[in-house]
This record gives structure tokens, C-alpha cells and sequence, in this order.
């Protein structure tokens, strides 16, 4: 079994491109796909079972797990902050989604008319 400390380097190591990739361009929503999500979620509940199954030794214990702290708290604060813009970007992508569902409605509804009046 991997040690945490071994654990959280491979969880950084995902964390860090994830985050980089959907860090928003300035003035823009964080772009976010299902995909990134799903795996941000994924690493997240993995790298939670781990940290609450694994007693932390007391800092200056391991130094590289100490590290390796630091950074997934710099990554869950970088989330953090990232949150509001990945919550308008899914609120756009929503209000699009209804958008183009109420054109396709519109658009089944002209139908069904056009073939009653044929």
C-alpha cells in the first residue's frame, strides 16, 4: 500500500495540470468540461480517504509529507478560489443548454403544426 506521502505526490501531480487548465483567462469564466470535473471530484473523495485513514505525524515528523501537505493545501485553496468561476461558467453553460432546448421545442411544436395542416 502506498504511503500517504506517496499518495499525495501522485495526487498533486494530477491536481496542479487540472487546476491549471480550467484557471479562467482574465475577465472570463473558468472553462470546465464534465470530464474535469468528474476527475476533480474523483482525486478529491480518493485523496480525502486517505488523509482520514492515514494519522498525520506531527509537522517536522517527514518533511517530504509536510510538503506534500503544503501543496494539496495550496491546490484546495486555488480551488477555492476558482469555485465562483467554474459556478458562473455552469451557470452560463445551463442557461444555453435551456436556450437551445426551447428552440428545439419551438422547433418540434412548428412541426407537429405543419403536419396537421398538410
Amino acid at each position: 500500500m502506498p504511503s500517504l506521502c506517496h499518495h499525495l505526490r501522485d495526487a498533486n501531480g494530477r491536481l496542479g495540470p487540472w487546476l491549471e487548465s480550467m484557471a479562467p483567462e482574465p475577465g472570463r469564466s473558468a472553462m470546465v468540461t464534465p470530464e474535469h470535473l468528474t476527475a476533480l471530484l474523483s482525486e478529491l473523495l480518493r485523496t480525502g480517504a486517505a488523509l482520514r485513514a492515514t494519522p498525520i505525524p506531527a509537522q517536522g515528523f517527514d518533511p517530504d509529507l509536510d510538503s506534500e501537505l503544503a501543496r494539496y493545501r495550496s491546490h484546495m485553496e486555488r480551488l477555492r478560489d476558482l469555485l465562483p468561476s467554474i459556478h458562473r461558467h455552469l451557470l452560463l453553460e445551463r442557461a444555453r443548454l435551456e436556450a437551445q432546448r426551447a428552440r428545439v421545442k419551438a422547433a418540434s411544436e412548428w412541426a407537429r403544426a405543419s403536419q396537421q395542416t398538410i
